[in-house]
């Protein structure tokens, strides 16, 4: 899903997902903002976002090195990244970061 991130036609990340943000602003920043973005899109974004999540930080790499080291992802969105970006739960900082959570209380 995806692969054709590079001919499909430009899409732009919807400013309803970073609706508290003003994205217009001289003073964004998209790559100092991109774990925050990559996780709104993860969280909530349609078809359309993930060509522009793709498109605007360089495909499937680069992306794939932010949701590796993204802090908190649901459950559901973890499996969703691991299908998508072809990972093992256990790459995911949020996961192992659960796990020792978890290791954690049982002590």
């Amino acid at each position: 899903m995806f692969e054709d991130w590079q001919t499909h036609r430009p899409e732009e990340i919807s400013k309803a997902l970073l609706w508290e943000y003003d994205t217009d602003a001289p003073t964004w920043d998209w790559e100092y903002m991109k774990p925050l973005v990559v996780e709104r899109v993860i969280e909530r974004g349609n078809i359309s976002d993930y060509y522009a999540l793709l498109q605007r930080y360089g495909g499937f790499g680069p992306v794939r090195d932010v949701v590796r080291r993204l802090p908190r992802l649901s459950p559901i969105d973890q499996n969703w990244v691991c299908r998508l970006f072809h990972l093992n739960k256990e790459e995911l900082a949020c996961y192992t970061r659960n796990q020792s959570r978890a290791e954690r209380l049982k002590r």
